[in-house]
């Protein structure tokens, strides 16, 4: 079971979609958040651009883990389409972002 809610993965990505106005809250929400919950963050991104199958979530923590070489959120923000593979992480793990995304509105 993943530590990190499906909400605050939703809300990394809508935020992210504005990060010319939210960088600095974004990058607040996830320094603010625990290491594991980081690590998830980044094997859910990974699966949405198909660098991991949803099958492999474990390995994909575990190397998110393990190659922390950075600041999460300077390696989130540096990754192009953050927001598209957050959602497509979530959609793929079998959470609608879509939904999740409506309910923060």
């Amino acid at each position: 079971m993943l530590e990190i809610s499906a909400r605050k993965v939703a809300q990394v990505a809508l935020m992210g979609r504005e990060l010319n106005r939210a960088e600095g809250e974004l990058r607040a929400f996830i320094d603010h958040m625990s290491e594991d919950e980081q690590a998830e963050l980044v094997a859910i991104m990974w699966i949405g651009r198909e660098s991991f199958f949803a099958e492999d979530l474990v390995e994909a923590i575990a190397t998110a883990r393990a190659e922390a070489s950075t600041p999460c959120a300077d390696y989130l923000i540096g990754t192009p389409h953050m927001s598209d593979h957050l959602e497509n992480g979530l959609d793929a793990l079998g959470v609608s972002a879509e939904d999740v995304e409506n309910d923060l509105m």
